[in-house]
């Protein structure tokens, strides 16, 4: 330890005086100190002190100090694993995101998760994670009529249907229809037998608003259609997202129209 420096007499004799105006400073920084801790929690920017666990303040472009507001920072809670392209896809007033994101450019298993935000929040939410394929050679950002890949993209979700009637709570335009069969076996063999039972429409190459039986396909026939969420039959698709049936079930009652559902679909990193 270094030593101390010594100190002369004249140092360690404090006059009356000089201790009042040493008392006078201190009690004058300790009150200009109260006075400028900022009295309102309602900060945005600030980070709390590594050290102490107290908030720390930044400067806004006005001069003005703000102080932490952990809330307000969670108010802003992206999607995660989004890029920006894609999340700039999103309408502005959707508030339900299908997300589905395949295990690699060719694999066949994807995971699908349903992120919600509540009115004027940018707070997304994430739903329970479920399983799905989607098509047998995996994805591309080229869709082309059988490539046996499911299209990349951000893409609305308007229109259901199914051979079984609607879940009770259905709340997308839901065509009831016979003409829902899948018929012959998947790709690797397996039965298709209700696989159509419910359907949600992906508006890839279709007309929103028609059922998802509408033949129509703005892009032209080349580029394929008939993209859907549909019952999963135990195997990969030719270019759908296939999920369990209670899945489907769950989302034909959630998916609300006033919610503006889109569904973004890929492998990670695309």
């Amino acid at each position: 330890m270094a030593p101390r420096h010594a100190q002369s007499p004249a140092r360690k004799s404090l006059t009356r005086r000089g201790k009042a105006v040493s008392g006078l400073a201190l009690t004058t920084l300790v009150g200009t100190a109260l006075w400028a801790w900022p009295a309102s929690g309602d900060d945005h920017n600030s980070h709390p002190d590594a050290k102490h666990g107290t908030p720390t303040t930044t400067s806004r472009p006005d001069g003005a100090a703000e102080a932490a507001d952990p809330e307000a920072a969670a108010a802003f809670r992206p999607i995660p694993g989004l890029s920006d392209a894609a999340r700039k896809q999103i309408p502005a007033g959707t508030r339900q995101v299908l997300v589905v994101t395949g295990q690699g450019v060719n694999a066949t298993s994807s995971a699908v998760i349903l992120y919600t935000r509540a009115k004027g929040s940018q707070n997304w939410r994430p739903g329970p994670t479920w399983a799905a394929h989607n098509a047998a050679h995996g994805w591309t950002k080229d869709h082309r009529y059988g490539d046996l890949r499911s299209p990349e993209g951000v893409y609305a979700l308007t229109d259901a249907g199914g051979r079984l009637a609607a879940p009770r709570g259905t709340r997308l335009p839901y065509d009831h229809n016979n003409s829902f069969v899948a018929h012959g076996t998947g790709v690797e063999g397996e039965p298709l037998a209700g696989a159509f039972d419910y359907v949600i429409a992906i508006n890839y190459n279709r007309v929103a608003g028609s059922s998802p039986l509408d033949a129509r396909r703005p892009l032209g026939a080349s580029k394929g259609g008939g993209v859907w969420l549909h019952v999963d039959h135990d195997g990969p698709t030719q270019g759908c997202v296939s999920l369990k049936p209670a899945v489907m079930k769950e989302l034909l009652r959630t998916l609300d129209p006033a919610q503006h559902p889109v569904i973004v679909m890929g492998p990670p990193g695309h």
